[in-house]
């Protein structure tokens, strides 16, 4: 079967964002350009990452151009989008595997999403083999969402994604582990409520 490449160079937006209440979302990327609009789901782990490691990646192209690349330091206030997903939002696909890239020729951020897929490995090195093969198949294997951005809009895209990392459940001050609407049973207080 041929890969389908959703491909959006550049899209008009891509974001993350979540459907569901705090503690029940589901994290989607969502990449739209006119009337078409893609949206993948993930982890929230990964919503995280993604956005660390462009940043991380941006401040590297930064650093290794002695501050001449088209990349600011912070995000834009102007591009800043606040906005909530396109809707309807249809889920095309779980993301597995992803990909960052930096194209110094065009001054681009390239991201790739790609489908979640079994692998059938016995080792680590034969599952690290297979998931590169799959990377490097232009022509065959799972869906994947290629999205290429400014370095502006690579900035905003980390900002809002560790924003929205963060506005789920606040933390318990004493074990850290998320606060329920309902309650939260604090391991930390081994059952035990103090009265007031």
């Amino acid at each position: 079967m041929s890969r389908q490449v959703f491909l959006y160079d550049p899209p008009d937006r891509f974001v993350a964002g979540t459907v569901g209440l705090p503690g029940r979302r589901t994290f989607f990327l969502q990449a739209t350009s006119g009337p078409r609009a893609t949206s993948v789901a993930l982890e929230k782990a990964q919503v995280a990452a993604l956005a660390e490691r462009m940043d991380e990646l941006l401040d590297e192209v930064v650093r290794r151009s002695g501050g001449n690349a088209a990349v600011p330091a912070v995000a834009p206030a102007e591009i800043a989008d606040t906005a909530p997903l396109e809707s309807p939002v249809e889920e095309e696909f779980r993301v597995g595997t992803m990909a960052l890239a930096w194209d110094g020729e065009e001054q681009r951020m390239v991201v790739e999403a790609q489908a979640l897929v079994e692998l059938d490995a016995e080792t680590a090195e034969d599952l690290a083999e297979a998931e590169e093969r799959l990377l490097q198949d232009e022509e065959n294997g799972p869906p994947m969402l290629r999205v290429r951005l400014t370095g502006a809009q690579a900035r905003a895209f980390a900002k809002r994604a560790l924003d929205v990392v963060n506005a789920g459940r606040p933390p318990c001050p004493l074990c850290s582990l998320p606060l329920d609407p309902e309650g939260h049973v604090c391991p930390r207080q081994n059952g035990y409520r103090r009265g007031a």
